[in-house]
């Protein structure tokens, strides 16, 4: 049986003596949106500064394309085509939105191919081409969303990981950005979206994971686990 395109074994991680995360198993196929849903303290965000080198696992494996990733520096991890979307954007506010998003792809030389790049983002996110001489700061949150994951774009990754598509934005602002991250997925793109807004999360996804207390603990397509009774009651209000 041929190795998934991305796969997470055993993986364990914390913060000094505090350990978060105990013994996750995650899967990402070639092609696929999968989400990890989960409450506030959960230890989704945990998960993916793991995944991108920010912290270190204690124990376990991260494999993409067979090629082992766990504990490699965040720009090995970049380089090996793992994309992180911060939870809370992280733009560099003093910039211009055009070199915000020349910063993502800073590991590639420059050269036409990062122009052409650019330029297929400025046309993925148009209002970020009508504020491409911006500074960063003055960009609404759904528009600093947008830029963020057109930084990470210009990476040219194989997989994108986005903590908290929807956090602030207004529900418009998430339609478009929702729409974006199918467009990129199916330009090839696969995608790890962690997302609080669980209706959200599902809707994109064609699976998911829930993740409570550290462990993972049901995954299943999205339909069904939109229809799951535990996260029908847990995450979307409803019995």
């Amino acid at each position: 049986m041929a190795e998934p395109f991305f796969q997470v074994k055993g993986l364990e991680s914390g913060y000094g003596e505090i350990r978060v995360l105990w013994g996750v198993d995650i899967e990402v196929n070639r092609g696929e949106i999968v989400c990890l849903i989960g409450s506030n303290g959960a230890g989704k965000t945990t998960l993916l500064r793991t995944l991108s080198g920010l912290v270190k696992p204690t124990a376990g494996s991260v494999r993409m394309e067979g090629e082992a990733l766990a504990g490699l520096e965040c720009k090995d991890i970049l380089s090996a085509g793992v994309a992180h979307v911060p939870e809370g954007r992280r733009l560099f506010r003093t910039m211009s939105v055009r070199d915000n998003l020349l910063m993502g792809a800073y590991l590639r030389r420059r050269d036409k191919s990062v122009d052409e790049d650019l330029e297929r983002v400025m046309t993925m996110f148009p209002r970020l081409a009508e504020r491409a001489n911006q500074d960063a700061a003055t960009l609404s949150g759904g528009e600093q969303q947008m830029c963020a994951i057109g930084r990470s774009i210009m990476s040219r990754p194989k997989l994108l990981m986005i903590d908290e598509l929807s956090l602030g934005l207004a529900p418009r602002a998430v339609e478009l950005l929702g729409e974006s991250l199918v467009e990129i997925n199916k330009a090839g793109v696969s995608i790890l979206l962690v997302e609080q807004d669980v209706m959200t999360a599902l809707d994109l996804a064609h699976r998911g994971y829930v993740l409570d207390r550290g462990r993972i603990v049901m995954a299943a397509p999205s339909e069904e686990l939109r229809e799951a009774p535990a996260v029908r009651e847990a995450y979307i209000g409803a019995s």
